[in-house]
């Protein structure tokens, strides 16, 4: 099974959009989604700042503001 760690914040319209199509996808491909909010971590917010939404795959960077269907989805089947 894979990890999606999914990088947020509040407020974040780009954070929705790309939400709406990794939970689905995690999901149906039986990936593990971890969500994680840097505004409730300091060293998250050191790292990641504006960069958001941030999409990991087993600890590799995945995407970064926008998230394409087809390239996760390939990404978690793989």
């Amino acid at each position: 099974m894979k990890t999606v760690d999914f990088y947020t914040r509040q407020g974040c319209h780009l954070c929705e959009a790309a939400l709406a199509i990794v939970e689905p996808i995690a999901r149906e491909c039986g990936a593990q989604l971890r969500l994680h909010d840097i505004d409730e971590d300091f060293a998250l917010q050191e790292r990641y700042g504006e960069l958001v939404p941030v999409v990991n795959i087993d600890g590799e960077r995945h995407a970064q503001w926008r998230v394409y269907e087809s390239e996760l989805r390939a990404a978690l089947v793989e």
